[in-house]
């Protein structure tokens, strides 16, 4: 069945897309743009593109179909669960693991295990991210929200969208650091040298990254990094930027004897329950191949 929202624009120049992103938390941006883009969402009760600048008093009608049966198949795929409650879970992602499917990796992912433990969630939000609020990339490690009901998804959206949750990271860079606490603050974009890349561009998304030094190890670097912002490779492509690459990094560093993937663990996630509003913080270890290289290293 149909979802049907209505909402009135009370200020002018919003783009319609982000005005409707900002209404309906539980919607991505592209989920809307192709909304849109198929005719479910109109302005003054006409078909409009994504970039129109609504005014004041527009009324805006947003029609959700229901989604189509998920493609996506159960894999018994082991999940470490750090926590779970009626709303969300907390898994610590291992290294290795994509969390949701796409080109190049159509199965095997953190939701086809997700879906093997819950398989209702195959019914929640994007067909393909069912449940998924916030990615790691593939050879991240670390600690990792997943939404289990609409109502959750969107809270939890909307506390990263305003930058209210913490989110930490371990790093081993190349190189000595100073000084022991530092931000980093450049726009990140695609590479135009290389789209499957991204890099630091003038005309980029803004990203921040703070970071503190935890240790120097030779003419290595461990430092903790809490992301601002949430853009893609964010943290390898402003340690890259500054000269000080991550460990094991083969896209935007150099690769190291001493471990096989990016030296990059999410080692701490900090969040409100959104049936509570009390603020929890869930933390992990870094992993064996992490550790080993550290004790190599010293």
């Amino acid at each position: 069945m149909d979802k049907t929202f209505r909402f009135v624009a009370d200020e002018s120049g919003i783009r319609l897309d982000k005005f409707v992103v900002e209404k309906c938390l539980e919607l991505s941006r592209t989920h809307v743009q192709n909304l849109i883009a198929d005719g479910h969402i109109t302005v003054n009760s006409r078909s409009a593109k994504p970039g129109l600048r609504l005014d004041s008093g527009d009324e805006v009608t947003i029609v959700v179909p229901p989604a189509p049966p998920s493609p996506l198949s159960p894999e018994p795929i082991p999940l470490n669960i750090l926590y779970e409650d009626d709303d969300l879970l907390v898994v610590d992602k291992p290294a290795g693991l994509t969390v949701h499917p796409a080109p190049g990796h159509p199965a095997h992912t953190l939701v086809n295990a997700i879906l093997s433990h819950f398989p209702h969630l195959a019914d929640l939000g994007d067909s393909l991210r069912p449940g998924i609020v916030h990615r790691l990339d593939r050879d991240t490690s670390g600690v990792m929200l997943v939404a289990k009901n609409s109502s959750s998804q969107a809270n939890l959206i909307n506390q990263f969208r305003t930058r209210s949750i913490v989110k930490a990271y371990l790093a081993l860079v190349k190189g000595k650091l100073t000084p022991g606490r530092g931000i980093i603050e450049a726009p990140i974009g695609r590479d135009p040298a290389n789209r499957k890349r991204m890099a630091v561009v003038p005309e980029g998304r803004a990203a921040r990254t703070n970071y503190k030094v935890i240790k120097y190890i030779g003419n290595y670097t461990l430092l903790e990094v809490v992301t601002e912002t949430g853009r893609t490779h964010q943290i390898r492509v402003h340690l890259a930027a500054i000269g000080f690459p991550v460990l094991g990094d083969p896209v935007y560093g150099v690769k190291s004897p001493y471990v096989s993937r990016q030296f990059l663990h999410a080692s701490r996630l900090g969040f409100k329950l959104p049936s509570t509003g009390d603020y929890v913080e869930f933390t992990s270890g870094l992993p064996p191949d992490l550790a080993r290289a550290l004790k190599d290293i010293s």
